[in-house]
């Protein structure tokens, strides 16, 4: 094994960390380049695309694209099996960008009333409510 592919190896192990210590959260590619950054990670953008696109691939990363004004984001979640699409919609902060996945038993009702009284049919991948998040709510205040 060459130096080249270890120094890859290294990058992808930091973008993983950086992810995986925030779990839970939606990072873009520019807050995991910051956070390395701040770190003292010399890594490009472009290296932590790719290796974003690989850990999606795998299955250790959920990506999201909300729209194409808005940068994807990433989630980690580990070896679980994850349906992130199958069964989330998403809330979307207009103030500070904010990402949440929403569960809900009773928006995927509303999705049930939709499909079965309109004849219409929402596609989970695309679906975002938008809004305030708390925070910014509250110093809106």
């Amino acid at each position: 094994m060459n130096g080249k592919t270890s120094y890859r190896t290294l990058q992808k192990e930091n973008v993983l960390d950086t992810i995986r210590k925030r779990a839970g959260e939606h990072l873009n590619a520019m807050d995991i380049y910051q956070s390395l950054k701040n770190q003292g990670v010399k890594i490009g953008l472009t290296t932590i695309y790719r290796h974003l696109e690989k850990l999606t691939a795998e299955g250790v990363v959920v990506k999201s694209v909300i729209d194409e004004n808005t940068p994807a984001c990433f989630e980690y979640c580990g070896n679980e099996v994850h349906h992130h699409h199958e069964d989330c919609y998403h809330c979307k902060c207009i103030r500070c960008g904010k990402l949440i996945h929403l569960h809900c038993d009773d928006v995927k009702k509303l999705e049930e009333h939709i499909s079965a009284e309109h004849g219409f049919h929402i596609d989970m991948k695309r679906t975002v409510f938008f809004g305030l998040c708390d925070e910014c709510r509250r110093a809106a205040e």
